[in-house]
């Protein structure tokens, strides 16, 4: 699957859905304008009804392709209500604010309002728009068929789910003069007295792939920066071993994804793995990789519930 049940075991980080990074987008719109979407609690919202309190979801930006974060938005959500409701608070931070994991910087947006209902709520404070809710999963893909050694099914896994997303729109003058930049996403909580990253990534379906069920912790606390020498050489033996790689073949596919840094040439329009949209098939561009070229697709398409306006994903099932 994409980034959906990213723990050891396919199980949710700390077995709480709420905590489960899904998915990161990242595209332009009219205006000079670009969006970033990071969703989770995958099949919500039976893994929870609101976002973890004591939790930092969190979009980090590098501006200068050294993999660490150079602006980032961090979306804190207070208590939920005995009604249910709850608020959104968003930070933006550069410098080494952008580099810690605790909300910090410039508030942009303070106790804006949540949506676990049909329609979206959206706030707009100065050139900044947020979402924040419940919406449709746009994730799609064969689960059973690739379950069942690629033996199509042609039943989309997620035609009728649900996630919560966290949608950001920003100028692109405040993600830096360079076109190109780098995304990921961070899921971190307060445990113990702590602030745990128990969630990080960008691109889909890696972990699930790539990763031994014992380095899926340290995968998740981990930094981009350090990606490609801690997991070349293990990630390099699955490709040699799943696809049929050669060594050098293997470590050269793996650039795509290693550091795990969506990049995003601004000045081209955004196609995986060019940055991300909402109809990108991802699966199949996965499986094209693990396979060596020997299977190219799942023969499922994207969704046709999103919206043309912001915020971009669907109404929830």
């Amino acid at each position: 699957m994409s980034h959906h049940l990213s723990g050891p075991h396919l199980r949710s980080p700390m077995d709480d859905a709420r905590l489960d990074l899904t998915d990161v987008f990242a595209f332009t719109v009219p205006g000079e304008r670009t969006v970033l979407i990071m969703n989770v609690n995958p099949i919500a919202p039976t893994g929870g009804r609101a976002f973890h309190p004591d939790a930092v979801y969190r979009l980090n930006v590098d501006t200068d392709g050294d993999h660490r974060a150079d602006v980032a938005y961090s979306f804190t959500f207070s208590d939920p209500a005995d009604d249910g409701e709850q608020t959104l608070t968003v930070h933006r931070a550069t410098g080494s604010e952008a580099r810690a994991h605790e909300a910090a910087g410039t508030p942009l947006f303070t106790d804006a309002p949540v949506s676990f209902g049909p329609y979206p709520q959206v706030t707009e404070a100065g050139q900044y728009l947020v979402s924040a809710g419940l919406r449709s999963d746009p994730f799609f893909a064969d689960l059973d068929g690739i379950v069942k050694d690629f033996q199509w099914t042609g039943t989309d896994w997620g035609a009728d789910k649900n996630v919560f997303g966290i949608v950001l729109e920003v100028p692109d003058a405040e993600l830096g003069a360079d076109p190109v930049i780098g995304i990921w996403a961070r899921v971190s909580v307060h445990h113990n007295g702590t602030l745990t990253s128990v969630d990080r990534g960008a691109h889909p379906s890696l972990t699930a792939y790539f990763n031994a069920e014992e380095v899926k912790d340290a995968y998740n606390a981990g930094e981009p920066a350090d990606d490609w020498d801690t997991y070349r050489a293990p990630w390099t033996a699955v490709l040699q071993h799943t696809g049929g790689y050669t060594e050098e073949s293997a470590e050269a596919a793996l650039r795509t994804v290693l550091p795990d840094v969506l990049r995003y040439d601004r000045s081209r329009p955004a196609a995986y793995p060019n940055g991300r949209t909402l109809t990108d098939d991802v699966t199949s561009a996965r499986l094209a990789m693990v396979s060596g070229g020997k299977i190219t697709t799942d023969r499922i398409g994207p969704h046709r519930d999103l919206l043309q306006e912001f915020p971009y994903l669907g109404t929830p099932h």
